[in-house]
Order: C-alpha cells, then sequence, then structure tokens
C-alpha cells in the first residue's frame, strides 16, 4: 500500500497508508474528523552514481574494456557422417 500525504485546514499534513482502490474515498483528519485533501509528494528517489556510493575503486563512470587475445574456438557441431544425418548415432 502507498503512503499518501494529506492537508488538514485545522491541523496541518500527515500520512496515512491507503489502497490504490481508496483513492477516490475522502480521508477524515485523524485528529478533528474533518475531510482533508490529498496533497502531492514527490517520489523518494535514490541516486546510485558513483559519489553517493562508497565502492572504492570498483567504482567508475565507465566501463572496462574486456579483450580477448585468443582464437574463437571451432565450432561444436560436425557434419553426419552416415547418409541420415537426422538420425542420432548412439
Amino acid at each position: 500500500m502507498p503512503l499518501y500525504e494529506y492537508k488538514c485546514e485545522n491541523c496541518g499534513e500527515f500520512e496515512a497508508w491507503r489502497s490504490i482502490a481508496e483513492i477516490d474515498i475522502p480521508m477524515v483528519c485523524p485528529d478533528c474528523q474533518l475531510t482533508a485533501r490529498r496533497i502531492f509528494s514527490p517520489p523518494h528517489v535514490i541516486s546510485l552514481n558513483s559519489g553517493d556510493l562508497a565502492l572504492g575503486s570498483r567504482a567508475s563512470k565507465e566501463p572496462k574494456l574486456v579483450q580477448r587475445n585468443r582464437e574463437p574456438d571451432a565450432p561444436r557441431y560436425q557434419s553426419s557422417r552416415s547418409g541420415r544425418p537426422w538420425a542420432i548415432e548412439h
């Protein structure tokens, strides 16, 4: 369930956990029992920049380049030795 913020004209702001199905049902202030209106609150976003995390030398702005210095292996398939390539030989 999401946490919504509401504002009562008499008591001020408060938060309430409500299901999405209850979005259109008016919220009642828990203190004075008047109808409160929902206010916009931006979502909490976590930044994963390298400066925000203490990862040491693993944190970098660009990925490392990995190179292979060997030739690729030969293909793993072999042509059929018999005249029936669809037959499985045991």
